[in-house]
């Protein structure tokens, strides 16, 4: 179903960063073809083999803090991951009409609150390539509580932070595991994000409410 929301009854909005604000491909480009480049390189590998290897080891870690975690990566494959990372920093894009939506919400004084699984590294990266930042009341990184945002006990947690009525708060994510734990605390409006960019497919967001361009949700 598509998004039609009632501003008036929320006061919150917690906001997903990668793929939700901004391109994904920055990321997408990066796990699969930069890292598995340099891999190669250094382990004397075709590339086709360091994607195999790479993929496998990704893979293996869905759904878990490590599957963010730049330092976790650096150890795992022996690279200078968040390096590599910062090397790529001019290719981070925000959303069209992203900045106009943080404006809007601002200007409806609402709290908006980043929740990231993204690393703390990464995060500073994107808020240094972009001016997203300026929005927030709070920047969260799942890494700060060692809880990914697929296990229910990160909204809680949050609440140690900054406090929050879940029934008048929005999340808005392209992570549907991420929305059906949040909507299991208790967080009214699980909202999906379906594009994530250009070059990638849009989200199947199943039974969620969802949206594809910020023009469509944006605060009257």
């Amino acid at each position: 179903m598509n998004a039609h929301l009632n501003w008036s009854q929320i006061d919150t909005v917690l906001l997903d960063m990668d793929g939700t604000l901004l391109d994904l491909h920055f990321d997408w480009n990066f796990w699969m073809d930069v890292i598995p480049q340099a891999y190669a390189s250094k382990n004397t590998l075709s590339i086709e083999s360091a994607k195999e290897i790479i993929h496998k080891k990704i893979h293996s870690q869905t759904g878990t803090l490590n599957w963010y975690c730049l330092d976790y990566w650096t150890e795992a494959l022996d690279l200078p991951v968040a390096e590599l990372k910062r090397e790529l920093k001019h290719q981070i894009q925000v959303h069209p009409e992203v900045m106009a939506f943080l404006a809007a919400l601002k200007a409806s004084n609402k709290t908006v609150i980043m929740v990231t699984n993204a690393h703390r590294d990464s995060l500073a990266i994107k808020l240094e390539m972009t001016a997203i930042g300026d929005y927030f009341d709070e920047l969260i990184s799942a890494h700060d509580f060692g809880t990914p945002k697929e296990d229910i006990a990160i909204w809680s947690k949050i609440q140690e932070v900054i406090t929050y009525d879940p029934k008048r708060t929005l999340l808005i994510d392209d992570n549907l595991r991420a929305l059906q734990t949040a909507k299991e605390y208790g967080i009214a409006y699980p909202l999906c994000a379906t594009f994530v960019s250009p070059k990638l497919d849009k989200i199947d967001p199943k039974e969620f409410a969802h949206f594809e361009r910020y023009s469509e949700i944006m605060p009257g």
